[in-house]
């Protein structure tokens, strides 16, 4: 598939050079920092240099002062606490990061978590049913809750108060709970509102912690949880996010509690770990036991303290990964040969596709690999207690909440940001839904969105790549939204001699390049699935490189290499 390549606009000139001037760097660095909105070499210190100073005081974020309040009630009292979240990696982890939390000052606390298949998503019926059977007279959501409205009104029936701890975008009425606390609220001036659920949910425990007295290293086992939380929902990892994700990371990595070094055992992981481990080893394993069976299993192995009992909880989790890893490429090669096979389908510029037998637990991950075939809005939906519910993923740029919205009055219910959500509608609303969005989409999206977007910071010289430069480089870790990891752009490199291809079908190709053949300054790097243009770079053809830059260790030698985006000729 052709990618376009766009250059981001360079930073400021003069902010530029103060910046180069104060902080000692080349105008690349100096650059990098600028386009993230580091423009100061007070800024610059803290992004290098994060501290726990930085972290925002909770009680800034709208009700914390009243959350704190009845939970504190709540404890004197000792009524029964109900911790309730969500069955993502998002929402296991925010419920045992608060359970943990409460359960190490407070004896008469639980867990709940809903049953993707006979709850669906967010805060259910049966779940406070389950709470007021069971005289839970406070209920704590995370990362769920903010359009539970009539939900929440039911339980204030029951007797059971609410406090909600989402990050979600809000409807325009709030429930009715005791506390809510999301920072995305209109009138919550919060400074962070890019926090995960589990970063509300911590936000509590510190808010908790401030009021009691308790000192903030009773908090630090925490971070790990949340770590994972922030890497894989995918959240902005900027400013607090980014305090979080740095000693998250760092937690994880020297004192990493039991249920997370079995994951990080049975995914084989022996080196210090970052954003990408956790994205692609940890967090699909703790979310195949809610995709699959229930996430239930995910917070029991996250708070887990007896050896055996892990070992035996995280065998089970990394069986069902690989149950979820068969279903979730047979589903989506079902999907992707309904769509080649349908002349229609492929004309569109959404893709809309239903089947009542396809597995709910993995259609999220259906619909991702549909957008890396066909780049174009896309929503998978499968039958589950009667209706359609499903799943949508957008492309760069496209705002699929709001296409979701404009369809608003044929769905049951919806949810979600600007490029992931989920709905659910009556099967027989799934034609007029097809259509009305697929009316919004063509409206609303340009032909430039519809192409993959590689965005490049900048265009240097493979000479420009030196021990001081890649150095430096790597202390702009951790990477994610708002602070991805560097792309660059070489132009009019050449084959060095060396280049090859290789993988067991030749599919991939090893680069050995230069910026000019004369000079020597030779560089290595990798190319996954383009084998098939080694005739062409090997003739001696210049071509444009676009590649980001990592370490790359291979017996025992530690070098840099070029991790090919893109080659353009």
């Amino acid at each position: 598939m052709e990618k376009r390549w766009v250059i981001n606009e360079p930073g400021d000139d003069e902010t530029v050079e103060a910046l180069m001037e104060s902080l000692g760097v080349d105008r690349v660095i100096a650059n990098l920092l600028v386009q993230r909105g580091i423009t100061t070499f007070e800024m610059a210190k803290a992004f290098f240099r994060p501290s726990l100073d930085d972290l925002h005081d909770p009680f800034l974020m709208k009700d914390m002062t009243e959350a704190v309040e009845r939970l504190i009630i709540a404890m004197d009292k000792q009524e029964r606490v109900l911790v309730y979240g969500d069955y993502d990696v998002d929402g296991t982890t925010s419920v045992a990061l608060v359970y943990t939390y409460l359960k190490s000052h407070f004896d008469y606390i639980d867990y709940y978590i809903p049953d993707r298949y006979s709850e669906g998503y967010g805060i259910s019926v049966k779940g406070i049913d389950f709470a007021a059977d069971k005289n839970y007279t406070l209920v704590i959501a995370l990362d769920c809750g903010i359009k539970a409205s009539e939900k929440v009104a039911y339980a204030k029936e029951k007797g059971v108060d609410f406090i909600i701890c989402d990050h979600h975008t809000p409807d325009e009425v709030l429930p009715q709970a005791v506390a809510v606390l999301d920072p995305k609220r209109e009138d919550c001036n919060y400074p962070c509102d890019a926090l995960s659920g589990c970063g509300v949910g911590f936000k509590f425990m510190q808010g908790l912690a401030q009021k009691k007295g308790w000192k903030f290293v009773t908090l630090m086992p925490l971070l790990d949880l949340l770590a994972v939380s922030i890497a894989s929902d995918i959240v902005p990892i900027t400013g607090e996010n980014r305090v979080l994700t740095h000693f998250g990371l760092k937690q994880l990595n020297e004192h990493p509690r039991l249920g997370l070094k079995t994951i990080l055992k049975l995914a084989g992981v022996t080196k210090d770990l970052g954003v990408n481990d956790i994205v692609f080893k940890i967090g699909p394993r703790i979310n195949a036991a809610g995709r699959i069976q229930s996430g239930n299993r995910a917070v029991q192995l996250l708070i887990a303290d007896k050896e055996e009992a892990a070992t035996l909880i995280g065998d089970t989790i990394n069986d069902l990964n690989e149950d979820r890893k068969e279903l979730d490429h047979s589903i989506t090669d079902e999907a992707l040969d309904r769509v080649a096979k349908n002349k229609t389908l492929l004309a569109k510029k959404s893709t809309v596709l239903y089947d009542c037998n396809w597995h709910k637990g993995v259609i999220g991950i259906v619909a991702s690999r549909m957008i890396e075939t066909y780049y174009k809005p896309t929503v998978i939906l499968t039958e589950s207690n009667g209706f359609a519910t499903g799943s949508a993923r957008s492309v760069e740029g496209f705002d699929l909440y709001q296409a979701i919205s404009a369809c608003s009055d044929l769905l049951e219910n919806f949810g979600g940001h600007k490029y992931a959500a989920g709905l659910t509608m009556k099967i027989e609303n799934v034609s007029a839904f097809q259509k009305r969005f697929e009316e919004y989409v063509c409206e609303n999206i340009s032909e430039d969105m519809l192409m993959p977007q590689i965005s490049i910071d900048a265009s240097i010289k493979l000479s420009d790549i030196t021990p001081k430069f890649f150095r430096i480089l790597k202390q702009f870790e951790p990477f994610g939204p708002r602070n991805m990891t560097p792309v660059f752009v070489s132009e009019r490199v050449v084959d060095y001699g060396y280049s090859r291809p290789v993988g067991r079908n030749k599919e991939h190709l090893k680069l050995s390049v230069v910026d000019d053949i004369r000079e020597g300054d030779v560089k290595g790097g990798i190319a996954f699935s383009m084998g098939k243009i080694y005739p062409k770079i090997s003739s001696g053809t210049p071509f444009d490189l676009c590649y980001s830059l990592q370490e790359n260790e291979y017996m025992g030698k530690v070098e840099t290499q070029l991790m090919v985006r893109d080659i353009k000729f």
